[in-house]
């Protein structure tokens, strides 16, 4: 299927796409702003610049977009029809940089939570539950490292 749009209003639109400060990203946070977890956004010095950084818990949560990191098996990532060697390199490169990052946080002691757009919107309650597990496993992985 041909694009609908010409080349200039696809430039104009794939320039107001923004990787920081999306809505699912706003969703989470202000979800755990909620129920009383505190954070940091975008830490230059914690490698990979998660989108969200919980030191207390030693963890980095990236809120990742289907289309842009190749989310397998979701119905929001399907490879667009033109262009398509520069898609495929692109979003190859992205989940190449993702798993670089995720493998370079673990060697330096930290979790690593990747929490899928498509996720929140089928289940926000469900997706915020399973990250808060994972977030208090952490903590008592910190914990039981300081008893000993």
């Amino acid at each position: 299927m041909p694009d609908r749009m010409t080349s200039k209003q696809r430039h104009r639109c794939m320039s107001h796409i923004h990787s920081s400060g999306t809505k699912p990203e706003k969703a989470v946070r202000s979800w755990l702003w909620r129920h009383g977890y505190r954070y940091r956004l975008n830490v230059k010095s914690v490698p990979g610049k998660p989108d969200i950084v919980m030191r207390k818990y030693r963890t980095a949560i990236f809120v990742n977009g289907c289309f842009w990191h190749g989310h397998e098996g979701c119905k929001d990532f399907v490879m667009p029809k033109s262009n398509v060697a520069f898609w495929q390199s692109k979003i190859d490169r992205n989940r190449e940089r993702d798993i670089r990052n995720y493998q370079l946080l673990a060697d330096n002691g930290w979790q690593v939570i990747v929490i899928w757009a498509c996720k929140l919107k089928e289940d926000m309650e469900r997706t915020m539950s399973e990250t808060v597990i994972a977030l208090n496993r952490n903590y008592l992985r910190i914990v039981q490292n300081k008893k000993r």
